[in-house]
């Protein structure tokens, strides 16, 4: 594999050319990848209130100060207006364009929250010899909407989203001793099996463009609590102005995966 998708810094610099517009899943394996939510400053509070009451779909890595795309902690110096492969941005709760770069949008009064993602522990489950298409792949994993509301701040409220992977049923508790060390990727698995039981009606058929889950015999689906969650919240509540990643398309941090071990 080519040395810049198993660095952060490397894929970053060829993200901001153009070379790298595609999924980040499976690339600098070991390293936390961020999800991406930006919003004006007046917005900023309330939804850092969402996130704390929230931790589980919004695990916080850094949050920036107004008017400033350079981060300080986790990828110092790295610029979020060009350092992400895919952008979304949404107006009074409806998408309305997805871009590779956001400078021309970029504000003063703009405030951006760097969450932590699944597809950081991936790498942990790969290593341990589970098979995930998705990560191998550079695809986006499945994901759906449930039907479990988030605790409310301010005008943010909305549904849980979720991202799914097939376990062998056997290895179910392995996938929790992996993945509970991880809280700020999301930690432990929310739900297993039956899909119904979140109100996932359309199961296998994965939304924000995932990959449908395919289960193989002995096999269950497992649900992780997802960093798209912000974006069904900025719809859910018509949320005036918001950029985010686009699903799939995640921040390569810089910190490696035992720097966030709890």
């Amino acid at each position: 594999m080519e040395e810049w998708k198993l660095n952060p810094k490397g894929l970053r610099e060829r993200i901001r050319k153009g070379d790298w517009a595609r999924s980040t899943s499976g690339l600098c394996p070991g390293y936390v990848q961020a999800n991406l939510v930006i919003l004006p400053r007046e917005f900023a509070l309330e939804f850092l209130l969402f996130c704390e009451r929230n931790p589980r779909p919004c695990p916080l890595l850094e949050v920036t100060d107004p008017g400033n795309p350079i981060l300080r902690e986790i990828a110092q110096g790295a610029d979020l207006r060009t350092d992400l492969p895919a952008y979304r941005i949404f107006k009074d709760g409806q998408l309305i364009q997805e871009i590779t770069d956001i400078t021309l949008f970029w504000r003063d009064d703009l405030v951006s929250f760097l969450l932590g993602c699944s597809h950081t522990f991936d790498a942990i489950l790969h290593r341990a010899g589970f098979v995930l298409p998705h990560f191998t792949e550079n695809k986006t994993p499945c994901v759906f909407t449930t039907d479990i509301a988030c605790k409310p701040a301010g005008p943010f409220s909305g549904p849980l989203v979720v991202s799914a992977r097939a376990i062998p049923a056997t290895r179910i508790p392995e996938v929790v001793l992996l993945t509970v060390r991880y809280k700020l990727a999301h930690g432990e698995p929310i739900h297993v099996g039956y899909p119904e039981g979140i109100g996932i009606y359309d199961f296998p058929r994965s939304e924000y463009g995932g990959t449908d889950l395919q289960l193989a015999p002995g096999e269950l689906p497992v649900f992780w609590a997802c960093g798209i969650t912000p974006q069904a919240v900025a719809v859910a509540s018509e949320i005036p102005w918001m950029i985010t990643h686009k699903p799939g398309h995640m921040f390569v941090s810089d910190l490696t995966i035992e720097q966030i071990v709890n």
